[in-house]
């Protein structure tokens, strides 16, 4: 089991979970955020003048899956997030090593 993050454009959103509903991977949790990366943030105008703002909005998706299912997904994740511009994101995956559905108490690839 893998738990993949992904920070990406709030505008990504939809398309991945279409794209990830279509592999029959239903469940994740979204969080909104701030950071920046190689774009360093962005300008805005404010009442005439340039204000450099460090931070840009993005979203954080935390889907959890199975092993057989991490390559299709990571593939559904990039390509809806991918727009080629600066700014489209990072998607980091690392292993789950115990899983419980708290309302049953299945485990592991059960309780996904």
């Amino acid at each position: 089991m893998y738990m993949i993050e992904a920070i990406i454009k709030p505008s990504s959103i939809d398309g991945i979970k279409s794209k990830l509903a279509g592999l029959g991977i239903l469940g994740m949790t979204a969080i909104e955020c701030k950071g920046f990366g190689k774009q360093k943030g962005h300008t805005e105008r404010y009442r005439g003048g340039r204000m450099d703002v460090g931070f840009v909005p993005k979203v954080t998706l935390k889907v959890a899956v199975t092993s057989e299912n991490l390559d299709k997904a990571l593939e559904a994740v990039t390509t809806a997030a991918r727009t080629g511009n600066v700014g489209d994101g990072k998607v980091f995956v690392y292993e789950l090593s115990k899983v419980v559905r708290i309302r049953t108490g299945e485990t592991d690839n059960d309780a996904l």
